[in-house]
């Protein structure tokens, strides 16, 4: 099977975690994405652990989780001789991705008002914080800068009068991740459009513009009532039970979406013939109304058993329910084992590394699971096949620290 973006070519400067998480899709995809990166410690990720090995090298858990399949390649782009080697490379790709701050690419020559001209079937792509304009655009953003601004925050945690109440993060940059996601669902739409009329075309693509977007119902609800979402904890807010019940061993997630679910619950529970005829209970609307006092009547049950057993009789009556497990937890279990969720790679160290399967699985096409690389690994040879320089000139590249050489090539 072939891969559907083989041909594809991406010119990434990219770092840390939203446009990474792009082009690795890219890459994933098929793209040969080149990653431009500053010969002096690369992507700001290679320096935050865990590492692989030897934390010098720069392999860390950061790093490879967002950046596999892709070339690195060294290029000091300050230096006018760093720049030059850019527009070189962009004569051969079809898309360029950055997340460089609005305007700071302008004075590289790099910016899209600036390359358009010289390369109009260029997809530029932007993932910027706060898009190209507005009052917010040159102001600096992280995930939970974005995760607090859009309203998610304020929906995940406890009320304020509960134990432990207050705002929470979640624990994954899930803002970032979906704006990757966004930007390159973007960047496949503009390869559509470009292939049917050759023309290139700028994204802008905005960090408060995705997390506000997948805020969706919760979103469209204060839209339509005025009625601002309130922190729930483990409730879901539109369906009861669903939520998080100990048991005797620890916490488990059970829910009943509809009313065959619900009974079924209360089957498996030993409480039809108490419950199932409560009129506080009859519907989900009056279910949700009296929530907690129904959770009190079914944690009263399934404190007695411990949650392997309660996962296993809940799941043979289709009740959806699942453990909360830890890491170690989803690795071992059956499922995710069965799926091949983790994988093990090899890598430019001559160690292997573990990544984890793209959730991208097709009949027709391959994805592939490329090797994360090391800083600098593919200069010389992305410099030499595509710009045709020769190992003399790559030589004065290194010497006047335009380049660096490859961590593989120095035997680290």
């Amino acid at each position: 099977m072939t891969a559907v973006l083989e041909g594809v070519r991406v010119l990434d400067l990219t770092r840390v975690i939203a446009g990474p998480w792009c082009t690795q899709i890219l890459a994933d995809l098929g793209a040969d994405v080149i990653k431009i990166e500053k010969p002096d410690g690369g992507d700001d990720t290679r320096r935050v652990g865990p590492f692989v090995g030897d934390p010098q090298r720069g392999d860390s858990a950061f790093f490879l989780g967002a950046n596999r399949g892709k070339r690195s390649v060294t290029v000091d782009i300050s230096q006018p001789e760093g720049q030059a080697l850019l527009h070189e490379l962009l004569g051969q790709c079809d898309v360029l991705v950055e997340n460089f701050k609005v305007g700071d690419l302008r004075r590289y020559g790099l910016d899209h008002a600036s390359l358009c001209q010289r390369h109009p079937g260029l997809i530029y792509c932007s993932v910027t914080g706060f898009g190209q304009d507005g009052p917010y655009a040159t102001r600096p953003a992280y995930d939970s800068v974005l995760q607090a601004m859009c309203g998610l925050m304020s929906t995940c945690g406890h009320p304020d009068d509960a134990p432990g109440g207050g705002p929470v993060r979640a624990g994954a940059p899930i803002a970032d991740i979906f704006s990757g996601l966004y930007a390159a669902i973007a960047v496949l739409a503009a390869l559509m459009h470009k292939r049917s009329t050759g023309q290139g075309q700028f994204i802008d693509l905005a960090m408060v513009d995705a997390t506000t977007a997948v805020m969706g119902h919760l979103a469209l609800g204060y839209l339509m009532t005025g009625e601002v979402p309130q922190r729930q904890g483990n409730n879901n807010p539109i369906t009861a039970p669903s939520e998080v019940f100990r048991a005797s061993d620890g916490y488990f997630s059970m829910s009943a979406g509809n009313n065959g679910q619900f009974a079924a619950l209360l089957e498996v529970l030993g409480l039809s013939a108490t419950l199932a005829h409560d009129p506080r209970f009859v519907s989900n609307i009056e279910r949700i109304k009296h929530r907690q006092a129904l959770h009190a009547l079914l944690e009263a049950v399934t404190l007695t058993r411990p949650v392997a057993e309660w996962i296993e009789r809940l799941s043979a009556r289709t009740v959806p329910c699942a453990a909360i497990n830890d890491m170690r937890q989803v690795f071992a279990d059956p499922q995710v084992r069965h799926r091949d969720l983790r994988l093990d790679v090899p890598h430019g160290s001559g160690q292997t590394v573990p990544t984890l399967r793209s959730p991208l699985r097709m009949s027709a096409t391959t994805i592939r699971h490329g090797t994360p690389p090391m800083l600098g690994e593919h200069t010389d040879a992305v410099l030499g096949e595509l710009l045709g320089l020769s190992a003399e000139r790559l030589q004065a590249l290194r010497e006047s620290h335009v380049t660096t050489a490859s961590l593989v090539a120095n035997g680290r």
